[in-house]
């Protein structure tokens, strides 16, 4: 293991809650809990104001509700997440070219590959910087764990919570680790701790002290050996900076079955083209398309068909993605569906209409008939609680609740006071969807002062 606390975990401080409230001058101080809104809805993140209710991520939405009535309950905003992620990641890498980021809001930083770790007080100044950097870039606050190995960096960060910084000296690893309970270490999920603490072994230093040979015969061999090296402070994991991804995929719960196969075949379209906006967003192409059902009676099936070459052209996924769907029951009703692409490229196939010609499917060249338009019922506006919207009158504002036709709306920006609410007709020609706004507004930098040695 390394001599010197070089490597640095970042974990952003309840990051989709924290986006939310940087976004809603409303918000700020209040409980905030972000996720699914249907009754099947589950919680992505809830603010610190939210988990002193007992909130916590992954528990059902309806729990949720029943523990903080009074939070604000929105849906993801993504796009706005990924945007202040890039933003964090951008700071990360300036700090190292070995960044490894596990999700949105984590990330690993080896800092002995550009030298800015050579003791544990330069390493401390630079979690310190860094902290700092990202609340004067996004306005949002993260946790910064500086440890000799990953496992003890993210074991820090997760003392440092919320927005702190915990390091690690070398040679204080055993004694820090003693008396956590076994569940600190990444490999202890709750069957393996069951099992351990059926053996009696609770903590970490329990977990040391029953010695190698016992736990390869409680856990096997890989798992046992692996456990006991991480109780002694041992973990030689390197920092990767580019993690190759396997897959792209997009799901949707519904909150109620859907029967009706014309209105799952239209949903399958759907998913398959967010799948493809996801997949060249990521400059990326597959060859494998992938469905996903889960039935009312909770049994998951999966199909998958396997082109000729990579593609992200979306009749070509719709189009596969259908064909899939046509060998799956769907009597009973679903409760989710899924669109995937594996088989990953950094290129498409060339003829783009191959995987259709192939099939004996019409080539744009072959005039095909457009079938008659059949007219229907116009669609009323779907207004979800934490949306983006503009008003041609009032401006900016976000989505606070709808329903018996009727919108609520509160006009704020990320630098306004908290803002009025209004109410509208969900129909109101003057009320559309906007994109999120910047959290923090950079100022632009000053024009150089004139060259004045140039002048006679």
């Amino acid at each position: 293991m390394r001599n010197a606390p070089t490597i640095l975990h970042l974990d952003m401080d309840a990051f989709y809650a924290s986006v939310e409230q940087a976004s809603k001058p409303s918000l700020r101080g209040k409980a905030v809990v972000v996720g699914g809104l249907g009754p099947r809805g589950v919680v992505a993140t809830a603010s610190y104001e939210a988990r002193a209710f007992g909130v916590h991520s992954a528990m059902p939405m309806a729990q949720a509700r029943r523990l903080a009535p009074n939070a604000a309950y929105l849906v993801p905003r993504f796009s706005l997440y990924r945007a202040v992620s890039e933003q964090v990641m951008t700071l990360l890498r300036e700090l190292s070219p070995l960044v490894e980021p596990l999700s949105l809001d984590e990330a690993f930083v080896d800092l002995a590959a550009s030298g800015a770790a050579e003791d544990a007080e330069s390493a401390r100044r630079t979690g310190l910087r860094l902290r700092a950097d990202i609340r004067t870039v996004t306005g949002l606050t993260g946790s910064v764990g500086l440890a000799a190995s990953k496992m003890l960096a993210k074991i820090a960060s997760e003392q440092a919570k919320p927005d702190g910084l915990v390091l690690i000296e070398p040679g204080t690893e055993r004694a820090l680790l003693a008396p956590l309970p076994v569940r600190t270490l990444p490999g202890v999920g709750p069957a393996t701790g069951d099992h351990l603490r059926r053996a009696g072994i609770t903590t970490v230093e329990e977990l040391a002290e029953a010695g190698e040979d016992e736990l390869v015969r409680l856990l096997g061999k890989a798992h046992g050996q692996a456990l006991y090296a991480m109780a002694l402070a041992r973990d030689e994991r390197p920092v990767v900076a580019e993690r190759e991804a396997k897959s792209v995929s997009v799901e949707d719960t519904y909150d109620v079955d859907i029967h009706d196969r014309l209105r799952i075949g239209l949903e399958v379209r759907r998913l398959a083209d967010r799948c493809v906006r996801r997949l060249r967003e990521a400059g990326l192409s597959g060859r494998t398309i992938v469905l996903k059902v889960r039935r009312y009676d909770f049994s998951t099936l999966t199909r998958s068909e396997t082109l000729r070459g990579p593609t992200d052209d979306p009749a070509v996924v719709r189009e596969a993605a259908e064909r899939l769907l046509e060998s799956v029951d769907t009597t009973g009703g679903v409760r989710l569906l899924g669109v995937g692409v594996s088989g990953l490229a950094d290129y498409t196939q060339e003829d783009l209409f191959a995987q259709a010609s192939s099939r004996g499917e019409p080539a744009p060249e072959e005039a095909v008939a457009e079938p008659v338009a059949v007219p229907r019922e116009p669609v009323l506006p779907h207004w979800r609680a934490g949306q983006d919207v503009r008003h041609a009158e009032h401006g900016h504002g976000w989505v606070q609740g709808s329903g018996v036709g009727r919108v609520t709306v509160r006009f704020e920006t990320p630098q306004s006071p908290p803002g009025r609410i209004r109410t509208f007709l969900v129909t109101d020609p003057a009320l559309e969807p906007a994109d999120p706004l910047p959290l923090v507004i950079t100022a632009p930098e000053p024009p150089p002062a004139p060259d004045l040695s140039a002048r006679p």
